[in-house]
């Protein structure tokens, strides 16, 4: 009979990210918080061991799922690092659901036990009374009446590593998807998965110095997808608990950030603004940049403003992080590839029998061992997105021979013309090129028609004048007369979902939909007449 082991300790999350980098380089800084607070790998697992042994005490042990709804960075950092050492499982919960949608989610997921602080007191407040299944309620920033203090439990607690409560293919936590069709699917990713996840640096030039900074996105998978792989290579992870486009630009020189992962609409953003054009940024050597399409022109506008910057792609979703990474800066892929797998990750491109494809537009099915383990509770809709060890999300794109990915987008963010289908990409940026636009979203009207028309909302750089018809006319020499846009509205502003870092989270396209998508049926009835 073959003999079995103990598992290792190494296959636990938290052990293999924080313990580890404490025995290898125990006094090389860790954690910078805010500027303030600087704490080592040795420090750092102390205060994450501490903050395990409170949460034991509390009642919290191996397998019980645990609400989290933070926006501190640091608490998050220790909470969720110790939640990890504890075997317990993390339900992380979006800050911005409405108190219906966060009580529903709770109640699915069975949590008992519930970690806030101060910022969501008035939420708890709310929902406690519709959560009976929740037992402990903890906070912290001190007590209030219905919750125990956490942060004096861990001041009390020891900071000897407790033994790890879980390992390897056990169940690590619950993220959530988007919800933009539905109520948020419950994403479940064990040990290994986010460990897997961990080694996206196996593929992105880092060394002793590099410094990666974050905002509060890192709640929820951005955790395991950014902050916890920067200590699990041993770099520094700079904690801000604001880091939108002014408090960036103050971090980065003072905390000589090298390393970033935004979504490109941050550059959209940052680039509207004044004070950006004096900024010192020559610290950053390393962007990521994903979670939504790069435009050729803003890639161009990126490399202007930060020469001998690494611009790094990324492609994946929250059941599949980082699957790819690529180079935008060195000329090494087509600009709007999002690059190869990464290492130990695999993508194909095949067609609706399940062909793999070359050279030729497909569905993206991604693989490896970062993958999910399924959806919580939905053995169905698991099922229809895991096909035979790969993960289907609903985008399309092209797969070259030597295996790079150019990913188009949704499938169902295509536009349906009489000829042939249009991106939104491909609207959008030609009218970036148009002198005074910093951002645009295409998108095609009516919703599920089978012949759309297009919808080009343009936002004007602020102080700025612009006309649509003069948009219109600059589009006509740069676009095919199919991809040409309907209808032009200037705004000052497009829709986009809060990423709660301070700056502005992915183009909320359906919004622009539902807001202006009028606009297409008021020109086509002037056309008429």
């Amino acid at each position: 009979m073959q003999q079995r082991h103990a598992p290792s300790p190494y296959g636990n999350y938290a052990h293999a990210v924080v313990t580890a980098g404490a025995r290898r380089h125990p006094d090389r800084i860790a954690v910078t918080y805010e500027g303030r607070l600087h704490l080592t790998y040795a420090e750092l697992d102390a205060r994450v061991n501490r903050r395990a042994n409170a949460l034991k005490r509390a009642g919290i042990g191996t397998g019980d799922r645990v609400a989290v709804l933070l926006q501190g960075t640091l608490g998050i950092t220790e909470t969720y690092l110790a939640l990890a050492k504890v075997g317990a499982t993390l339900v992380a919960l979006n800050p911005y659901w409405s108190a219906d949608v966060t009580t529903t989610l709770v109640e699915r997921s069975a949590c008992t036990a519930f970690v806030r602080d101060g910022v969501f007191d008035a939420l708890a407040a709310d929902i406690a009374p519709k959560l009976p299944r929740v037992t402990c309620w903890l906070r912290l920033g001190g007590a209030d009446a219905d919750a125990i203090d956490l942060d004096r439990l861990t001041d009390e607690a020891s900071d000897e590593a407790p033994e790890p409560g879980a390992h390897h293919d056990d169940e690590l936590a619950l993220f959530f998807t988007s919800g933009t069709t539905g109520l948020p699917k419950a994403v479940v990713h064990t040990h290994a998965s986010a460990l897997a996840t961990a080694q996206q640096w196996l593929d992105v030039p880092h060394d002793d110095e590099s410094a990666f900074g974050t905002g509060p996105i890192i709640w929820g998978v951005g955790y395991f997808a950014i902050a916890g792989p920067a200590l699990y290579a041993g770099m520094r992870l700079v904690l801000e608990d604001d880091f939108g486009p002014d408090r960036f630009l103050e971090a980065v020189p003072a905390q000589k950030i090298t390393h970033i992962s935004v979504i490109p609409s941050f550059f959209s953003q940052l680039f509207a603004t004044e004070e950006q054009t004096g900024a010192d940024l020559t610290s950053l050597r390393v962007i990521l940049l994903g979670g939504e399409p790069l435009l050729p022109s803003l890639r161009r506008r990126i490399l202007e403003r930060l020469p001998g910057v690494a611009l790094c792609s990324y492609y994946g979703q929250t059941e599949a992080p980082y699957t790819v990474v690529g180079r935008q800066h060195d000329g090494s892929q087509d600009v709007r590839s999002s690059g190869r797998a990464r290492t130990g990750c695999a993508v194909q491109v095949v067609d609706s029998e399940g062909r793999r494809l070359v050279n030729a537009v497909g569905d993206v099915w991604l693989t490896g061992p970062h993958l999910m383990r399924g959806y919580d509770g939905d053995t169905e809709r698991t099922a229809e997105v895991l096909r035979d060890g790969w993960y289907v999300g609903g985008d399309i794109g092209i797969l070259d021979d030597a295996g790079t990915l150019t990913v188009l987008g949704r499938r169902q963010d295509a536009i349906r013309r009489a000829t042939r289908y249009v991106l939104p990409g491909e609207v959008e940026d030609a009218a970036l090129g148009v002198d005074g636009v910093v951002e645009a979203g295409a998108v095609g009207v009516p919703e599920d028609a089978d012949r759309q028309r297009i919808l080009l909302a343009v936002q004007v750089r602020p102080g700025g004048e612009l006309d649509a018809r003069a948009v219109e006319k600059e589009l006509a020499d740069r676009l095919p007369e199919e991809a040409r846009p309907d209808a032009i509205l200037v705004t000052e502003a497009l829709p986009h979902a809060q990423d709660s870092s301070g700056g502005r989270g992915k183009l909320l396209r359906r919004e622009i939909r539902e807001r202006w998508g009028y606009l297409v049926s008021d020109q086509a009835e002037r056309a008429e007449r």
